[in-house]
């Protein structure tokens, strides 16, 4: 079954990139929106038209969707989108005979009569499932650019958004296509306008996610209106993306033994570990004290034997590391959103709709921060969730980790990632995260203030306390247990460390080669730009017709380094667009900056003092600064992968070493790929039984 944490963020890639621009030669990385876009000559009035249209949404449109979502349930909301879609017919017609488009317009004729026919006007989709026949997403502005009609200067309209005079005569002929357009009976357009408040509200969910999720949604939207014309205008949208999904795998079966490792296939020369001269890979305080190597060029406390996973993931069927890492997107769970009722309604009782949305202040003067919690309704132990890097409260992967904990008798408060820019919003102006130690103090204020805050609100004081994290919220978590080791403040505490960088200067230089390497050759950018994302936006619209378990997605290993870089820089964007305090710069001259810096630029720019290089922060920012925590206690437990490219080796190996099986290993999933994983989800089970049973 397609998962729906998958949805979330190949939407998110489909919403960032869909604004796909040139980027310029002299900035480091893309700048997506003028590439599909070009020059934003209206800006200023645009970004004003734009946060009018976001008033709007949200004060009159928003409530009406809310109010029509509460009384039709999703199942005849459903219906009632069909009969909508099969009644805009003559559009997508018309549109591909203009483009000489023959086949479309056939399977456009067979779907009208079929689903008219036997789908009762519309409501049912018999063409799909009997003929094998999606409907296509011709419109006359494609028609238009078919007949090399120039699109003209973008710009926002009242309600509209995102626009060019040719999107406006489109809209326009597609309006005189549309033969609901001409029911002239009040009856009759009543009826109209209840098929267009129901088409509309899908597009609610988007709207929220944007706004909720990055610090300058305009530049989002822009981006995204760009790219999903490119797109559409090329016909890219067409690719199959449902047969690569599954790739049938032999594989021996291995039994399992508890507590023996499963040695991977190499050659003894390919089993030598060797430590390249570089402060990528070069650890000479990493867990251990030991800085002298043998001949070989190991550290002589580091073991020359193979690296060995604890767990064997079977059918898997690795791809490469950058890929296998997007499969993360695949964790889901059953009951987490599913209803009877769409998203916006207030019957929705789902279990991510059930969780509320509180803040606290940290900061005088400063935003609230925000937070998400659902509680037991007896007193119980709590799990404190912190997501990966930038991920604020709405995360996806939290809310999945907040219900294996829920069903397991736990409260569940969800907390954002330090680099998170509205996490930054509430701190003091001089605040920049990035450096664990001083991440993890601020974790451990406010954790403690939302837990005072929710226990007087409740009137108990909660049991034992867990806190989750993954990737760098992993790592900050390992540093905040290192802290409550030493001098104890928030009680009976464990904690569950899923991927965390051994060393975070590795893991932002990995991070910013992804992100890089499109930027060395400009070829065909723009072109296998849009392919990529349309892969992602029909992956994403193909999610209900999947009904078998994903091993393969179809992205090449350079399609998952767009992805993922994309996804990685948006993060920062969002962190430096807030640190840099928008209002008072140019938005050229603040998109220039952004654009011109990784991870690593920001590391030098905002977390160094004068003098001080990247290798300078390597010991104080990697696992080795806690090394003593990690060898002398057992109130934790990591969860890694062999092939996770955001560390290497070296690094498992001495925090294998360190932790023994405090510290279990896959075979595969890269970082993070194997939170969907049955065997990985039992585990984690297993270990919160445990917990829950201690406590």
């Amino acid at each position: 079954m397609f998962k729906k944490k998958f949805v979330i963020i190949i939407l998110l890639f489909s919403l960032v990139c869909q604004n796909t621009v040139l980027f310029a030669a002299e900035t480091k990385y893309p700048n997506y929106a003028q590439e599909f876009l070009g020059t934003d000559k209206y800006e200023k009035i645009n970004r004003k038209v734009f946060n009018f249209n976001r008033g709007l949404n949200k004060y009159a449109i928003r409530p009406i969707h809310t109010i029509w979502s509460s009384i039709m349930p999703k199942y005849g909301m459903d219906r009632i989108y069909g009969i909508s879609n099969n009644i805009e017919y003559p559009v997508r017609l018309i549109s591909s005979l203009i483009q000489r488009d023959f086949q479309t317009s056939k399977n456009e004729s067979i779907r009208f009569f079929t689903n008219t026919i036997l789908g009762l006007g519309g409501m049912f989709d018999p063409a799909k499932h009997l003929f094998h026949l999606e409907q296509s997403k011709e419109n006359m502005e494609q028609a238009l650019a078919a007949c090399n009609v120039s699109p003209g200067q973008y710009f926002v309209m009242p309600v509209l958004s995102f626009t060019t005079p040719r999107g406006l005569f489109g809209k326009l002929f597609d309006t005189a296509l549309n033969p609901s357009c001409y029911i002239a009976t009040p009856i009759l357009a009543i009826i109209k306008a209840g098929l267009l408040v129901n088409r509309t509200s899908y597009l609610q969910p988007l709207f929220k996610m944007v706004e909720a999720n990055y610090a300058d949604p305009y530049e989002i939207a822009k981006e995204a209106y760009g790219i999903d014309n490119y797109i559409k205008q090329t016909n890219k949208d067409r690719q199959d993306v449902m047969s690569s999904l599954y790739v049938p795998v032999k594989e021996e079966k291995v039994q399992d033994i508890p507590n023996k490792q499963v040695a991977e296939k190499k050659s003894e020369k390919e089993n030598i570990v060797k430590i390249e001269v570089s402060s990528e890979l070069l650890w000479p305080n990493l867990l251990y004290g030991g800085t002298k190597h043998n001949e070989t060029g190991i550290p002589y406390n580091i073991s020359a034997a193979p690296l060995e996973a604890d767990k064997k993931l079977y059918n898997y069927n690795p791809q490469n590391p950058v890929v296998d890492s997007m499969r993360t997107a695949l964790f889901a769970l059953p009951g987490v959103d599913e209803s009877i009722w769409n998203e916006l309604s207030i019957w929705n009782r789902s279990f991510s709709k059930r969780i509320k949305t509180s803040s606290i202040n940290i900061t005088e003067g400063r935003d609230d921060y925000k937070y998400r919690y659902i509680l037991q309704k007896t007193q119980s132990p709590l799990v404190v969730i912190i997501p990966s890097i930038g991920e604020g409260i709405m995360s996806g992967h939290s809310v999945l980790i907040g219900k294996i904990f829920y069903d397991a008798g736990y409260s569940v408060l969800i907390e954002s990632s330090n680099f998170n820019w509205e996490f930054v919003k509430s701190m003091p102006e001089n605040y920049r995260p990035g450096l664990p130690a001083k991440d993890a103090d601020a974790l451990k204020t406010i954790s403690a203030k939302i837990i005072n805050h929710l226990e007087e609100k409740q009137g108990y004081k909660f049991g034992d306390k867990v806190f989750v994290g993954t990737s760098f919220g992993a790592l900050t978590s390992l540093f905040l247990a290192d802290k409550e080791s030493r001098h104890n403040t928030l009680g009976n505490t464990k904690f569950i460390s899923i991927c965390p960088p051994v060393d975070l200067i590795y893991a932002m230089k990995q991070v910013d080669k992804n992100s890089e390497s499109w930027s060395k050759s400009s070829d065909n950018f723009k072109e296998r730009v849009a392919e990529t994302a349309a892969k992602v936006v029909k992956l994403y619209e193909s999610k209900k017709d999947i009904n078998f378990e994903i091993n393969n997605l179809p992205f090449t290993e350079d399609e998952g380094k767009l992805i993922t870089g994309f996804v990685m820089h948006q993060k920062l964007s969002d962190l430096i667009y807030t640190i840099e305090n928008s209002q008072k710069n140019e938005k050229d001259e603040l998109y220039y900056m952004i654009n011109n810096m990784g991870y690593q630029d920001y590391a030098e720019k905002y977390l160094l003092s004068d003098g001080e290089t990247c290798d300078d922060l390597i010991f104080e920012t990697s696992l080795s600064s806690i090394s003593s925590y990690l060898e002398n206690n057992s109130n934790y437990k990591i969860y890694h992968s062999l092939n996770d490219y955001l560390t290497n080796k070296n690094q498992l190996k001495l925090l294998k070493q360190s932790t023994g099986n405090k510290t279990v290993l896959f075979d595969n999933g890269a970082h993070l790929g194997f939170l969907y994983r049955q065997e990985f989800i039992e585990d984690l089970k297993d270990t919160i039984k445990a917990y829950f049973a201690e406590s």
